[in-house]
C-alpha cells in the first residue's frame, strides 16, 4: 500500500487551488470546467478528484484559505498600537491585479449562490467567519478606547463587511472612477464610523 507524503499532498493541493483560481478569474464559476482546471494544473481529472470531489469543494477550500489568511492579518493588526490605523493600513494593501481577480471571483460567486445552495452555504460560512474575526478585532479596539464603545461589535463588523463588499462594485458601475480616491473616501467613512465620539 502506497503511503502519501502529507507535504507533497498539500503542495499539489495548493497548486490545484491556484490553477482553479486563475480559471475562475478568467471564466467564472460556471465557465471554469473541471477539464479547464485540470489543463491549467497540468493534471488529469482522475488526479484532481483525488484532491477535490467537485468545483464546490475547490471553492470551499479557497474560502478556508481566505479565512486562515484573514486570521493571520487580524493577529498582525491586533499587535499594532492603534486599531484604526491598522485597519486602514490593511485596506490600503488590498489593491493590484490579484485583488481585482479576487473581487471578480467573489462577485461571480455571489451570483452563483443564488442558484447553487452549496455555494450559498460556503459563502455564508465564509462571511460569518470573517465577521467574527473583525468583531473580535473591534472589541479589542473598544477595550483600548480606540473604537466607539457604543457600537455593537458584531453589527458593526457585519456593516463594515457589507460596505467593503459593495465597494467591489464601484469599478463595474463606473469604470472611470478614480480607485485611489474611492479607497481614500472609504477609509474616511470607516474612520468616522468607528472613532469614539468626543
Amino acid at each position: 500500500m502506497r503511503t502519501v507524503d502529507p507535504a507533497k499532498y498539500e503542495e499539489k493541493r495548493q497548486e490545484i487551488l491556484l490553477a482553479a483560481g486563475r480559471c475562475f478569474g478568467r471564466s467564472g464559476f460556471q465557465g471554469a470546467t473541471i477539464s479547464a482546471i485540470c489543463a491549467e494544473a497540468k493534471i488529469s481529472p482522475g488526479h484532481l478528484y483525488h484532491y477535490f470531489a467537485s468545483k464546490e469543494a475547490i471553492i470551499s477550500a479557497m474560502a478556508e484559505g481566505s479565512v486562515a489568511n484573514a486570521e493571520l492579518r487580524f493577529q498582525e493588526m491586533a499587535r499594532a498600537s492603534d486599531a484604526l490605523t491598522a485597519l486602514i493600513g490593511s485596506l490600503k494593501r488590498v489593491k493590484g491585479h490579484g485583488a481585482r481577480a479576487g473581487r471578480a471571483i467573489m462577485l461571480d460567486l455571489l451570483v452563483e449562490a443564488g442558484r447553487n445552495p452549496a455555494i450559498a452555504v460556503i459563502l455564508r460560512d465564509h462571511s460569518r467567519a470573517l465577521r467574527d474575526q473583525l468583531a473580535a478585532f473591534l472589541r479589542q479596539g473598544q477595550e483600548r478606547g480606540q473604537v466607539d464603545p457604543d457600537l455593537d461589535a458584531d453589527v458593526a463588523a457585519a456593516v463594515l463587511l457589507s460596505v467593503m463588499d459593495g465597494a467591489m462594485t464601484l469599478r463595474l458601475r463606473d469604470p472611470d472612477q478614480d480607485t485611489d480616491q474611492s479607497i481614500q473616501l472609504l477609509q474616511t467613512m470607516i474612520v468616522r464610523f468607528l472613532t469614539p465620539r468626543a
